[in-house]
């Protein structure tokens, strides 16, 4: 027999765990995981093997969501933790949905860039949970910028407003992209104290010629108060209106479509090739009833593309799928770069 291992974050059940409603829902979940298939192709289930009513006890209590206190005296949730690059990248939908009945504006992490969590966000989460999100924050820094433009990690905090402007084009990437779901997004500057004025300033700059708004925040030495601006941008944003939320691709498109549309229209790719039999995968999958559901992409969080290597904004590159597997428990197909 084949046999391996998926680390907690990138595993199934923790997908399962984010994305269930309820503790019914998780239950349900827990026994569509397949586990194998008989001889005649068809998926066996956790369902079938009698599996779910254990495997939700040991769920149970871990499905509550964690309340605790910012160092600044906020609520927060902290539940569930699956990796944006190798994962849907979102915390639980139950503590999402249970923050939304208690706070006026509900602030919740996509993991690493546009490219990964916020596409995952949008097309899995929002998807399955029936969110509409209002606003859309990218955290932008001026070391992400610079190494993006070019330059060596050893200088990173030197002024280098060439690389600055060159590492732009990567911001301007993840703009368009949140773009495409609906939502104008706002940049915040995270503030460093190695940032120069000139180099905000050229980022400040380039937002507003691509009719963006930008703020500047300073959390990291000033904590919540370094971050009024941005709450009353996000807080602006919210009452206009403006969003239109609405997932990149339908449900009803075939798996390679829907791999071949994130791949073209978000990492801006030419095409995506399926090796090593990945292809077949998906003929199989979508035979047995799962090509209606969102995929999730598993890529390096280094590149738009699945090279960690090329940085910046990188063009005329191909994505490779080399593997696709399901997670018919949580609903989505993961696509291996």
């Amino acid at each position: 027999r084949e046999d391996g291992f998926v680390i907690t974050a990138a595993s199934e059940i923790m997908a399962i765990f984010c994305l269930s409603r309820s503790l019914n829902d998780l239950t349900e979940r827990l026994g569509n995981i397949i586990v194998g298939s008989t001889r005649n192709g068809d998926p066996v289930r956790a369902g079938e093997l009698n599996a779910p009513g254990a495997m939700t006890l040991l769920l149970k209590e871990s499905l509550n969501p964690n309340l605790v206190q910012t160092i600044g005296g906020s609520p927060a949730f902290i539940h569930g933790g699956p990796f944006a690059n190798i994962a849907h990248g979102c915390n639980s939908l139950v503590a999402t949905k249970t923050a939304v009945l208690l706070g006026d504006i509900v602030v919740t992490e996509a993991g690493f860039g546009a490219d990964l969590g916020a596409e995952k966000f949008f097309d899995i989460k929002c998807r399955i949970g029936d969110l509409k999100p209002e606003a859309v924050v990218i955290v932008a820094t001026i070391r992400a910028l610079k190494m993006n433009g070019g330059a060596s990690k050893e200088t990173l905090e030197n002024e280098n407003l060439d690389a600055v402007k060159m590492g732009l084009e990567n911001l301007r990437g993840h703009i368009e992209n949140v773009g495409k779901f609906g939502i104008p997004p706002i940049v915040a500057i995270n503030r460093f104290s190695t940032d120069t004025n000139a180099e905000v300033t050229a980022v400040a700059d380039a937002c507003r010629e691509w009719n963006t708004t930008c703020v500047e925040a300073d959390p990291h030495s000033q904590t919540g108060t370094g971050c009024l601006d941005l709450a009353d941008a996000v807080t602006e944003m919210v009452e206009s209106g403006v969003a239109n939320y609405s997932p990149l691709y339908p449900s009803e498109t075939g798996l390679r479509e829907k791999i071949e549309t994130v791949a073209t229209q978000i990492y801006g790719a030419e095409g995506v090739d399926f090796v090593g039999g990945s292809g077949q995968t998906i003929d199989r999958l979508e035979s047995i009833g799962m090509g209606n559901v969102p995929v999730c992409i598993a890529k390096t969080q280094y590149s738009f593309s699945d090279n960690p290597k090329l940085l910046g904004r990188p063009k005329g590159f191909r994505i490779s799928v080399r593997e696709v597997t399901p997670s018919a428990g949580a609903g989505f197909v993961v696509a291996k770069t």
